[in-house]
């Protein structure tokens, strides 16, 4: 079974605007970004942690929230069950006392170094890649994670069970579906997927079409 953000290639969503590069639609959403970045360097969670936070939403709470409110309410549900701040002190605005963690506050002049530095997810792998560019793979079926039930996964539910053909290969990359859920970094190659439309949708796609994935090793297996 798949979460309700996994909506890739369903019908009713319309189509996507390029056009629209504003940066923030209202003042509340630089904030929100702002705060998550700044919760973020405490360092007691990755990016895989925080992305299953906001698919575990309830799929009411998915559907009405916008962008930036699922955002917030996977912050919210971060902090309170890792014990940072309490329900009540959420309620409150306010924190009841001096966090044990606040010698790892983000500072505003800190904030550009931080961020440039980003947070890079490429490792070393002495083991031997399975695939190189040209080889034709198949992606797992279904798309769910095999390593904890109903975790995060980075393979989408439209892509499963999908012929496709290998264009390239970044190397060894963290593997979300451990990361999320404590289970430790364990870097797998990472591979850059070609997977035509009409493999994809059939004949409502235009066959010169094709979408490239980059999925994880264990998602795939030879064709």
């Amino acid at each position: 079974m798949s979460r309700v953000h996994d909506m890739g290639g369903r019908y009713g969503d319309g189509p996507v605007d390029p056009s629209d590069n504003a940066v923030f639609a209202k003042d509340w959403h630089a904030r929100a970004l702002a705060l998550t970045l700044a919760a973020g360097a405490l360092g007691q969670w990755n990016i895989d942690v925080s992305r299953h936070a906001r698919e575990t939403l309830s799929p009411k709470d998915y559907s009405r929230f916008t962008y930036y409110e699922k955002w917030l309410a996977g912050l919210a549900d971060m902090l309170v069950n890792l014990g940072i701040v309490t329900k009540d002190e959420l309620r409150a605005g306010h924190g009841t006392g001096i966090s044990d963690l606040a010698e790892r506050v983000l500072k505003a002049d800190a904030v550009a170094g931080v961020l440039a530095k980003g947070s890079p997810y490429q490792r070393s792998d002495a083991s031997e890649a399975a695939f190189k560019p040209g080889d034709r793979v198949r992606t797992r079926r279904p798309a769910h994670n095999v390593m904890t039930t109903g975790g995060h996964t980075r393979l989408p539910s439209y892509a499963s069970g999908m012929m496709g053909e290998i264009v390239l290969r970044h190397g060894a990359h963290v593997l979300p579906d451990a990361n999320a859920h404590g289970g430790g970094e364990t870097p797998e190659h990472l591979y850059a997927v070609a997977i035509s439309a009409d493999e994809l949708w059939g004949g409502e796609a235009t066959s010169s079409d094709e979408v490239i994935l980059d999925l994880w090793q264990s998602y795939l297996e030879p064709a």
